[in-house]
């Protein structure tokens, strides 16, 4: 985004969100981290700025989504969270920083400058804690799976599911694995390990899908997801699909653009105005970083 040659740039964007008007910023710095504003506030993050503005987005790279490690499926998950049961947003990082100094009490405790005693708050801290992070993440994953599994289906996906893999471990586990999370240092079970399984045909896309398969279920993710905030709020996210045609086929393609024409607005790109398989509202073309009219 940064011209060869300069230090910054600025993306700038006014809009409608929800019937109300807004006008937002941000400021990428070559050693500096983003900056983010709305309405002329700060916000703290850049990622902030697209949970205030209810926008999903899909990238090539969101296949890792699916091809990636749990880690990778753990956060998308509690970024789906935060968007669809905002009232339990904090619970992730509530839960990672009970997770973080029960680890250090371990390493405290096995180096002998403390007890094991010390420990007993920060087990029952995070028992309490992974049952409600469990619960909340099984619920966002029931609000996307409906979408997720008839979405899929329609862009050629047969019986594809989604399905949260992990129980919430009790206090009485945690202290029958504490010689074992003692020795090496960290807590060995919990939410932090868990992982979200996404098949189809009863086949774990992960290991046994095809990178057209694997794209089509990100896709049918963010569609999902994006019924259900508009369903949950009353008003659609803005939706971000990058170069998402080249993998699709005739077929596929007509299908998606009937899925787009549900409601809520869309912004897709592609390299050539033909990959499109319906009449867009507005075509821009970038060339040379201006931006005109097709």
């Amino acid at each position: 985004m940064i011209r060869f040659g300069a230090q910054a740039a600025r993306v700038g964007l006014r809009g409608s969100n929800g019937g109300t008007g807004f006008e937002s910023d941000v400021t990428l710095h070559a050693a500096e981290p983003r900056r983010a504003r709305l309405n002329g506030e700060r916000l703290a993050s850049a990622e902030h700025l697209r949970s205030k503005l209810r926008t999903l987005v899909f990238t090539p790279d969101r296949l890792a989504v699916v091809k990636g490690g749990p880690a990778t499926r753990r956060a998308y998950l509690d970024r789906s969270l935060g968007r669809l049961i905002p009232g339990r947003s904090s619970l992730p990082g509530e839960y990672a920083s009970a997770i973080a100094q029960r680890n250090a009490a371990l390493r405290r405790a096995a180096q002998g400058v403390s007890s094991r005693d010390a420990l007993a708050p920060w087990t029952e801290a995070v028992a309490t804690l992974a049952f409600a992070l469990v619960e909340a993440r099984r619920e966002a994953v029931v609000l996307l799976s409906e979408g997720f599994s008839e979405y899929a289906e329609r862009l050629g996906l047969e019986s594809a599911t989604l399905e949260y893999d992990g129980d919430a471990p009790s206090s009485r586990e945690l202290e029958e694995s504490l010689d074992r999370d003692l020795e090496r240092g960290v807590t060995g079970v919990g939410p932090h390990l868990h992982d979200v399984r996404i098949a189809a045909a009863a086949r774990e896309l992960r290991s046994f899908g095809s990178q057209g398969e694997q794209r089509i279920a990100v896709l049918a993710l963010v569609l999902a997801e994006a019924r259900s905030l508009a369903e949950r709020t009353g008003s659609a996210p803005l939706v971000l699909l990058d170069d998402v045609l080249s993998e699709l086929d005739g077929d596929r393609r007509r299908y998606l653009a009937e899925l787009l024409s549900d409601g809520g607005q869309v912004v897709v790109t592609a390299t050539a105005a033909a990959a499109y398989p319906s009449e867009p509202s507005q075509s821009l073309v970038v060339s040379e970083g201006r931006i005109r009219s097709a």
